[in-house]
C-alpha cells in the first residue's frame, strides 16, 4: 500500500516529466527507451504508458522533433530531438525551477 508521502512524491515527479524530458533531449537525441532509462535513474521512474502521452504532447507542441532510424534489434526507432521551441521552454522552465526552489529555501527559513 502506497503511504501518502509516496503518493506526493509520485505526484510531484509527474508535475516534472516534462522538464526532465526537455533536459535529457538538450543534452543528446534518444528514443522512448533511453529516456525511460535515464529517468529510471535518476529515480523518476516512468513507464511508457506515462512517456509516450508526453512525447506526444511536447511533438505537437512543438517543443520536440523527431527522426526514423533502422535498428538491428527489432523495428524502427523514433529518436526525438529537442527543437529551437524547446530549448526557448526548456530555458523558461530553468528559471521558473530555480524560482521556486528559492521559494521553498526562503519558506524553510
Amino acid at each position: 500500500m502506497e503511504s501518502n508521502a509516496d503518493n506526493v512524491r509520485s505526484q510531484m515527479r509527474k508535475g516534472v516529466l516534462e522538464y526532465c524530458i526537455l533536459c535529457i533531449l538538450d543534452k543528446h537525441e534518444a528514443y522512448a527507451s533511453n529516456l525511460i532509462e535515464e529517468l529510471k535513474k535518476a529515480d523518476m521512474i516512468v513507464v511508457e504508458g506515462t512517456l509516450y502521452p508526453l512525447l506526444t504532447r511536447q511533438k505537437n507542441q512543438g517543443l520536440l522533433a523527431y527522426r526514423w532510424e533502422e535498428s538491428t534489434q527489432g523495428p524502427p526507432r523514433k529518436y526525438y530531438t529537442i527543437t529551437d521551441k524547446g530549448r526557448a521552454q526548456l530555458a523558461e522552465m530553468d528559471a521558473a525551477w530555480q524560482e521556486m526552489v528559492n521559494s521553498i529555501a526562503n519558506l524553510k527559513k
